[in-house]
């Protein structure tokens, strides 16, 4: 959702109090902390609680800040001082306050949400989804929280959870229109865009031009074949003042997947670029600052250039006790993992789990710094073991149950994490994703993903392409470890012949064929895939972004020799 006011709610911004909030309560007599005047904290408790009782929180919101600059820790001032300062955009100031108003009332249900929303404005999903649960515990019929949960859960590609906590909002507050809101988000993200269309229109009959509400009607216009419709809506709300500059860059993005249909490249591809600088601005002061993930990748190739190739060849470690097959399946966004992924996922053997940071506690261990895979050539078991295990505890934390199944773990960006792989996991196999590398550099620069060190780099063409070079520089210099366990997986072959490639990745897997493979998209709706080929997949195979590229060929001239020689070296036609 966004940051508009939807009818009375404030969809996904901070906590506005209410006029009939709590009253202030003045401190009682001789109660006033050491040097504090309690009359004069008493007037501007009231001058503050009168501001708010006539509305005019701006006045309101000043009075607390300039309060609280005095040393007055009252709830009210502190809710009043956080939401001013999010409303500057000042969101670690807010989140401070929020802090300090929870700690002096630890059951101030307003506090607690805003917290979490203004966590969730930091794209701290994990905290703040940790706050909503703290509301929802302590007022299990408070619907603003579920809603927000909601937001929360969709963004860290939680889906079905998701889902099932913006229905519970609707089952206590049908008329909640962040929750309707959601709803539609999530159905429009699948490509059930008929499902999407009238909720989306219901908020719209609420608060016309509602950002994300006219982007599902757009894509719903798109997917029925009315594209200059779409266009129209989407051009129209790119020129309405009241978006942010990361709404309007949404809408941007957007407007290029509408202009591509209608097969104006040109046209498409200015807007793409207008959305990829736009997001590149506004994450810039978090993603744009010291050493970015690809020169970090570029520096760990530089340090396993002094590594001799036998250090990762390991002797089997001891396995877990669950799975009958441990599987990674990785190689670079949009080169085909996430097809391959619910293909597996749809066969009875097969436990699949979806881009989770399953490898965080090894990262933090063997790759906070390039030098560190130095470190990780010479790791001992006594090192590892705690490791391994951790993984296998997050993979189940993560809701995946790897027991007596061949367990499938894929993140396309875990090439960037082949050393700790084949040390922690050297009876593991892998599958590697290949496509053609112009498609995927330009399918990663017209998609929009949540925002990580590493989609940072695909905001530019020379970030992309220079990241795509990296992970397969990283992979080359590991071939003669990873060569013995692993599967190449060609996304044209698999596009072309379906029966034999995935026969083949069977054999290789140790499993049997099952006919449940070939209904995969049934299988992607029901599981909600969250990465941008969720829609896609749900409408099954797909040839139609074999060959995308040659359209855009002028617009990527600038990266095509940084591709060309793996273009050449995986027998891609030149031209």
């Amino acid at each position: 959702m966004s940051d508009w006011k939807v009818g009375s709610i404030k969809v996904k911004s901070g906590y506005t109090p209410a006029p009939t909030a709590r009253p202030a309560v003045a401190p009682a007599a001789g109660s006033a902390p050491s040097g504090r005047d309690p009359a004069a904290d008493r007037q501007r408790l009231m001058e503050i609680q009168a501001a708010t009782q006539a509305r005019d929180f701006p006045r309101a919101a000043t009075l607390a800040e300039a309060a609280l600059k005095t040393g007055l820790d009252h709830p009210m001032v502190l809710n009043l001082a956080a939401l001013k300062a999010e409303q500057e955009g000042r969101f670690e100031d807010a989140l401070a306050v929020l802090r300090r108003a929870v700690e002096v009332a630890p059951q101030d249900l307003g506090a607690r949400n805003a917290m979490g929303l203004v966590l969730t404005r930091l794209e701290r999903y994990p905290d703040a989804l940790a706050a909503f649960d703290g509301v929802v515990g302590l007022k299990p019929d408070f619907a603003g929280a579920h809603c927000a949960r909601g937001a929360t859960l969709e963004a860290m590609g939680r889906l079905k959870e998701a889902e099932a906590a913006y229905n519970h909002a609707l089952e206590l507050e049908p008329e909640n229109l962040g929750a309707t809101q959601g709803l539609a988000n999530l159905l429009s993200r699948r490509g059930a865009h008929a499902d999407a269309r009238p909720l989306a229109e219901a908020v719209l009959e609420a608060e016309p031009n509602f950002p994300d509400a006219v982007m599902v009607l757009a894509a719903a216009d798109a997917a029925e074949g009315h594209g200059e419709r779409a266009q129209r809506r989407l051009e129209l709300l790119a020129g309405d003042e009241r978006l942010t500059a990361h709404q309007r860059a949404l809408v941007q993005g957007q407007l290029g997947d509408v202009l591509d249909a209608q097969d104006l490249p040109a046209e498409a591809f200015q807007a793409y670029a207008a959305c990829n600088m736009g997001l590149w601005r506004a994450y810039a002061p978090v993603h744009g600052q010291g050493v970015s993930a690809l020169d970090f990748a570029r520096a760990m190739i530089a340090e396993l250039d002094n590594i001799p190739p036998e250090a990762w060849t390991s002797t089997p470690a001891p396995a877990d006790s669950g799975p009958k097959a441990h599987v990674f399946l990785l190689g670079f966004p949009r080169s085909g993992t996430t097809l391959l992924e619910q293909v597996l996922a749809s066969h009875p053997e097969v436990e699949a789990l979806e881009e989770r940071e399953t490898l965080i506690d090894a990262q933090r261990a063997f790759q906070m710094q390039p030098s560190d895979v130095a470190r990780l050539a010479r790791a001992s078991e006594a090192e590892l073991a705690p490791l391994r295990a951790a993984y296998w505890a997050k993979v189940r934390a993560e809701g995946a149950e790897p027991a007596g199944k061949v367990f499938v773990d894929k993140h396309p960006l875990h090439t960037f994490r082949l050393p700790l792989i084949l040390k922690l996991f050297p009876d593991a196999k892998i599958l590697f994703a290949r496509r053609d590398p112009r498609d995927v550099v330009l399918s990663c620069y017209r998609r929009r993903f949540a925002m990580s060190g590493s989609a940072y780099q695909l905001l530019t063409l020379p970030g992309a392409a220079g990241y795509y070079d990296a992970a397969m520089r990283l992979a080359d210099r590991l071939e003669p470890a990873l060569g013995p366990r692993t599967q190449i997986v060609r996304h044209e072959a698999l596009v072309e012949d379906f029966d034999k490639v995935v026969g083949e990745v069977c054999a290789f897997l140790g499993l049997p064929w099952s006919d449940a493979m070939r209904n995969f998209a049934d299988k992607a709706r029901d599981r909600a895939v969250a990465t941008p080929s969720g829609a896609q997949l749900s409408r099954g195979l797909s040839a139609e972004g074999v060959g995308a590229w040659r359209r855009y060929k002028d617009q990527l001239a600038p990266v095509l020799p940084t591709l060309g020689a793996w273009v050449a070296e995986y027998g891609y036609d030149a031209e």
